[in-house]
């Protein structure tokens, strides 16, 4: 197919005569160029590596590929925002003060690697206990906390919907198709990608995903295994992240080392050989855009997230996962009693706010457990203390589309 393999960018026309329908694809959009030409702007499905960021443009008017011939719509029905500002009664949420165990997370089967010093297996859950950055933090700019004081910050800051802009990266769940450890990488690359989103104040072609299945094939910061989030961030300051198109979440540790085709593929049509995955007909492309940040560094305190979130945007942080907390969390304002917590799973703090109900105040996170989970995969966790060591471990990273300088690091 031309279009496939030829088209880069501009506005297409199809001289062929082509008219069979073989695909399907979005129009979001038209235009005309300065030199009078009408297009359909379109969307495809074929990553953002191809075409104009995974888009193309195609003229208008001709009936081009058969395009104006055979199209459908939807009208949409809002169920999001009644539903996630419900407050769940004491029977719905059933949250129980306890002093529960960390829950024992059952563990795929690595390579073989997991001896090595960034990799340890996490038998205690999906995150080390203590995450750091190798080669300590950087950060040269001042931090949030030194220019807001928590007394003139906002009560609520929400960036699902701040100033009626919605900067999230969409939710993911980090146990389909099979169970994966890769908590460690989906709060990290979720906390980046809505940052990048905050940074183009939501003006890139769609909304920023980072890709957490790369982050595992490489093993920049851990495996299905559990791992240490700081790493991630470390290899986005130093090699950047890359677009979730790149690579389809398969929940699964790689049987092989690393390579180009592990961190951005494409695929053409053919039948599969036997015994070789049908990867035949694929190979390694260069992925159109990397994401960096030119700072990482950790913080804890509520006083100190409050500031963050609101002067940059979300952030990554540990929790202690308890049983109770994964299975019987519906909704509402979270809060557990654990004697000693040890954090075991990494989460992302959106912002936090005020209940003038309860006169509490509480944290709103990102869950990696799917949408169907909690609050449509989020949650709200109690502020200042008996809230699963929400506010102990704590990680940001300053986004940035240029390659930093890491010839200064160790």
């Amino acid at each position: 197919m031309e279009l496939e393999e030829n088209y880069t960018s501009g506005v297409y026309c199809d001289e062929t005569g082509d008219m069979d329908i073989v695909h399907d694809v979005s129009i979001v959009g038209y235009g005309v160029t300065e030199e009078g030409e009408k297009y359909w702007t379109v969307r495809n499905s074929w990553g953002t590596h191809w075409g104009e960021n995974g888009f193309f443009r195609v003229c208008r008017g001709k009936n081009n590929l058969n395009i104006e011939s055979a199209c459908s719509w939807v009208v949409p029905k809002d169920t999001w925002t009644e539903s996630h500002t419900h407050k769940t009664t004491d029977e719905e949420q059933s949250s129980k003060h306890n002093d529960k165990t960390v829950y024992q997370f059952p563990q795929p089967i690595g390579r073989g690697d997991e001896d090595d010093a960034f990799l340890t297996k996490q038998e205690d859950g999906c995150r080390v206990e203590n995450a750091y950055f190798p080669g300590g933090e950087v950060k040269t700019t001042p931090y949030a906390w030194d220019l807001y004081k928590t007394e003139d910050l906002p009560q609520n800051v929400d960036w699902r919907n701040m100033n009626g802009k919605n900067y999230m990266s969409w939710s993911k769940n980090q146990h389909i198709p099979r169970y994966c450890g890769s908590c460690w990488a989906q709060g990290s690359t979720s906390a980046i990608a809505d940052r990048f989103n905050i940074l183009t104040d939501l003006k890139a072609p769609t909304p920023v995903g980072l890709n957490a299945q790369v982050v595992v094939n490489c093993e920049k910061g851990g495996s299905c295994n559990g791992g240490n989030p700081g790493i991630v961030y470390r290899h986005a300051r130093h090699d950047g992240l890359v677009h979730s198109s790149c690579e389809q979440y398969i929940a699964y540790n790689l049987q092989h080392e690393c390579t180009p085709m592990d961190e951005c593929r494409d695929c053409l049509w053919g039948p599969p050989k036997p015994d070789d995955d049908g990867l035949e007909n694929c190979f390694a492309v260069t992925p159109d855009i990397r994401y960096y940040v030119s700072e990482h560094y950790s913080l804890r305190g509520a006083d100190k997230m409050k500031a963050e979130l609101y002067a940059n945007g979300p952030i990554s942080c540990g929790v202690h996962a308890t049983d109770n907390w994964e299975k019987n969390y519906k909704g509402g304002i979270y809060s557990e009693v654990v004697r000693f917590p040890k954090v075991n799973h990494e989460i992302s703090v959106v912002g936090y706010g005020y209940d003038e109900e309860t006169d509490q105040e509480y944290w709103i996170g990102r869950n990696s457990w799917g949408s169907y989970w909690g609050e449509q995969g989020f949650f709200r966790m109690k502020m200042h203390g008996d809230n699963l060591a929400i506010e102990s471990q704590c990680l940001a990273g300053t986004p940035t589309f240029e390659k930093p300088d890491v010839s200064q690091d160790i």
